[in-house]
């Protein structure tokens, strides 16, 4: 079983975020960044997944597109256990939207697939800056592989996988054909902490850099000018108001109800 997960590099998003004056894209330089905490479920179901086969060979390569900085969320993945990385990075790409961003990712799975059959595509369920959930369809697309979603369960047998998927009125078990692209939620596992061991041994892994040229993509269809959709403007959200104090001297029910009537809340 060969498995590559696709991780990204975001801005932690405990830490002020900002935009770049010029462009309004994401100001990466100016605020700490991380293996987003969504991939990290992907990356720890990959290892399940080959730690129960138990199959000579079998591996978890992950995979990301970004830049300098972003060679650190195939380092945090590599000391969780992944066995190889692969960050592709070039100037061009930066400002790239979703779909510049599947075209990435698509190629460099394609790369990978010439050296080794890719059994399984693993993502998580949204990048936890830009949340919109869209580059694991767009990566099936163009992969031509079929794609199952919102995966809390995934179990692979043969040449399928199987997933099941939590809804608010249901549960729906899916069964798909391998090689296939999965998202999974933050509710399929607990992703490991990397231990001592991890770390030391990460430093030996093998991770691969690749720019857009190693992938036969032209610049002119990823970056900003390709993207599809550009930020027009961005508008500091205002400070927060102090709160309202209510002390009750007898009367603080009431008084509560009449601000949440105010607010019309009730």
């Amino acid at each position: 079983m060969n498995i590559v997960v696709c991780v990204k590099y975001v801005p932690d998003a405990q830490a002020d975020r900002t935009f770049e004056d010029a462009d309004h894209t994401t100001d990466r330089v100016g605020v700490d960044g991380r293996l987003s905490e969504l991939d990290e479920y992907a990356v720890e179901e990959a290892l399940k997944i080959v730690e129960a086969g138990g199959g000579e060979g079998d591996q978890v390569t992950v995979l990301t597109v970004g830049p300098e900085s972003a060679a650190e969320a195939v380092k945090k993945s590599l000391q969780m256990g992944a066995h190889a990385g692969v960050h592709v990075s070039d100037d061009a790409i930066a400002g790239s939207d979703a779909a510049a961003t599947s075209l990435v990712l698509a190629k460099a799975i394609e790369k990978l697939g010439t050296e080794t059959k890719v059994d399984l595509v693993l993502t998580g369920m949204a990048s936890t800056d830009g949340t919109m959930s869209v580059v694991p369809a767009m990566l099936a697309e163009r992969l031509g592989l079929p794609q199952v979603t919102y995966a809390s369960e995934v179990t692979v047998s043969g040449d399928s996988v199987t997933i099941r998927r939590d809804g608010d009125a249901s549960t729906q078990t899916i069964t798909s054909s391998l090689p296939a692209v999965v998202s999974v939620t933050d509710q399929i596992n607990e992703p490991r902490y990397p231990s001592f061991k991890g770390i030391m041994a990460a430093k030996k892994k093998p991770v691969q850099a690749w720019g857009i040229g190693d992938l036969g993509i032209d610049a002119g269809d990823v970056g900003l000018a390709a993207a599809w959709t550009t930020v027009e403007s961005v508008t500091a959200r205002p400070p927060r108001e102090a709160g309202q104090v209510v002390t009750d001297e007898g009367e603080g029910g009431a008084k509560l109800a009449e601000f949440l009537v105010s607010r019309k809340f009730v």
